[in-house]
């Protein structure tokens, strides 16, 4: 697996994902925040499937001198 997430969007899934996650202890304490989990492992893994599958990727590019 190649990573095809920058560091930027990388903390920000975890960011909202925590967040989200956060609906299942306080607020509507909703079963719905499990899916926070799904950007928590994606930030953290610095893949993302829908990315690979579609050929998007926001990491920076190295140039090679």
């Amino acid at each position: 697996m190649k990573q095809n997430i920058g560091n930027t969007e990388r903390v920000i899934r975890v960011v909202a994902g925590l967040g989200i996650l956060s609906l299942v202890f306080v607020g509507p304490q909703s079963i719905w925040g499990l899916l926070g989990l799904v950007p928590i492992a994606t930030g953290l893994s610095g893949w993302c499937p829908p990315y690979a599958i579609f050929g998007i990727s926001t990491c920076k590019t190295k140039i090679d001198h």
